[in-house]
């Protein structure tokens, strides 16, 4: 059976559960699931100092779950609508990685042009940075934020459909896409309860982490182990033992 990792970058426990619940139903029983949870950083990201860190999280949560496990995963999620820590991580692993963001673009570009909805305004221009570096910018067509933050729509779930239904249907008339994305983890299951509301196609974006866990098949290492390319100084045990310093002389 293969095994996905699954890394939430902020330290919000039930939003780890949101994460394993859905990423396992989607992905089925070909492939067990394992959610880990940031040990430091922001409860939720939300602006650029929170997504910072929580790249620096991401790469350590990386690296304490390879200690702490005799088996390697086969593939690697982040479950951050935005991915923090994504081209990092992946230099540094021999088994695939995505994140939510990346696998939503993707599952979102079979249809056409896009849009993204999600919750938190300063999300806008860190997800259109994230488009143009993963090669996603000509795809998307825009990018629809809601007020309230992905937690806080994840508070209050019955009032969240309401607004999000109606941020995918003014993202559909106004943008003329052929798909929208509902980003966030936070969010997760939300696509399913709004979709009967919005005339295109509603993305997940945890159901599109799991479906890419399900598609990726064993691509040729970059690198035969896990590691880092840096002599590590004041981080954790975990990261250390995984940088230069640790490395054997040549």
């Amino acid at each position: 059976m293969r095994q996905l990792l699954v890394i939430n970058p902020n330290t919000s426990g039930h939003v780890s559960d949101l994460l394993q619940q859905h990423v396992q139903q989607a992905a089925g029983t070909h492939v067990q699931v394992r959610t880990v949870t940031a040990r430091f950083g922001s409860p939720y990201i939300a602006d650029e100092a929170s997504y910072a860190v929580a790249a620096h999280a991401t790469l350590d949560a990386w690296a304490a779950t390879l200690a702490s496990t005799a088996r390697p995963p086969d593939a690697v999620l982040i479950g951050c609508f935005g991915d923090p820590g994504l081209l990092a991580l992946r230099e540094s692993s021999p088994v695939p990685v995505t994140g939510l963001a990346e696998a939503a673009f993707i599952e979102a570009a079979r249809h056409g042009r896009y849009a993204i909805v999600t919750g938190g305004v300063r999300w806008g221009p860190m997800l259109q940075r994230l488009a143009q570096a993963l090669g996603q910018a000509q795809q998307l067509a825009g990018i629809h934020t809601v007020v309230p933050t992905g937690a806080q729509l994840a508070a209050n779930p019955a009032a969240a459909r309401q607004l999000l239904a109606q941020a995918c249907r003014d993202a559909s008339r106004q943008l003329g896409v052929q798909a929208v994305i509902l980003g966030g983890a936070g969010l997760a299951g939300m696509a399913a309860g709004v979709q009967a509301d919005v005339p295109i196609p509603v993305i997940d974006s945890v159901i599109a982490g799991a479906h890419w866990a399900l598609r990726t098949a064993p691509l040729p290492p970059q690198r035969a182990q896990p590691g880092f390319d840096v002599a590590w100084q004041g981080l954790s045990p975990e990261m250390h033992a995984l940088g230069l310093a640790a490395s054997p002389a040549p």
